[in-house]
């Protein structure tokens, strides 16, 4: 396997301390706090449908998308029993499907991932010409202060029953583009396979990702604190928008 696969393979067990349960409780928060009725969700980013899988207990229509085949593949076998989910391969800067959504979504700080404000924007757009009349766009974002300071140039190591890996980070100070280091040893009976990751995201400031989605045409703007509805703080780690078009 490649190592984009391998990680793919592990991607579940390295998340295991992400609450998707909750996550998708405070979706439905916000959306009740809007006031909106949601039946069709888009979800960009969708990775390996963990979170998919607990909007669809919600009851709603999931249309999910991915760059990653390897990840769509796992998502496949978790959502193929859904006749209400239907999984693309596509680029969140540059998709177009003929339909529109009551929401939007976008999850795990997959916007960080896009390392040009030019891009955000056309991904922005992208999720504006897909919603219906006042649908919602809800998204998180890894914030400014984590990834400047909790995680830029920083080595992390950490040794679970059957995987152990180093996480090296340096942070570019000109771009705010922060290069992650990873080397997985994953046990395979008595021994064990090592594989490399190289990710990268970028530290964007709040107040930027705002302007950017008013730019798309967003009329009603809110950040919180990540899980919350408590204002975004100087020390926020996880930074929740809500977008209304």
């Amino acid at each position: 396997m490649s190592s984009y696969e391998r990680f793919a393979y592990i991607y579940d067990e390295l998340m295991n301390d992400f609450d998707y349960v909750n996550w998708a409780k405070y979706i439905n928060e916000i959306i009740t706090k809007e006031n909106r009725v949601v039946k069709n969700v888009l979800e960009m980013a969708c990775g390996t449908g963990s979170l998919t899988k607990e909007l669809l207990k919600s009851g709603y229509n999931v249309d999910a998308f991915d760059l990653s085949v390897d990840m769509l593949a796992i998502a496949w076998d978790k959502l193929k029993s859904h006749k209400n989910c239907h999984l693309f391969n596509l680029d969140m800067t540059k998709f177009r499907i003929n339909k529109k959504y009551d929401l939007v979504i976008s999850a795990c700080d997959s916007i960080n991932y896009i390392l040009q404000e030019e891009l955000i924007l056309e991904a922005f757009k992208n999720a504006y010409d897909h919603l219906g009349e006042e649908g919602l766009f809800i998204f998180d974002i890894n914030s400014f202060y984590k990834l400047t300071v909790v995680l830029g140039n920083n080595v992390f190591i950490e040794d679970r029953d059957d995987i152990f890996y180093t996480w090296d980070n340096h942070l570019d100070t000109d771009t705010n583009i922060v290069d992650f280091y990873l080397t997985f040893f994953v046990k395979n009976e008595s021994l064990y396979n090592r594989f490399d990751e190289h990710h990268r995201e970028k530290a964007y400031k709040y107040e930027r990702i705002m302007e950017l989605l008013h730019t798309s045409g967003f009329s009603d703007v809110k950040a919180y604190q990540g899980f919350s509805f408590d204002g975004v703080k100087a020390n926020t780690e996880r930074i929740n928008f809500v977008a209304k078009k």
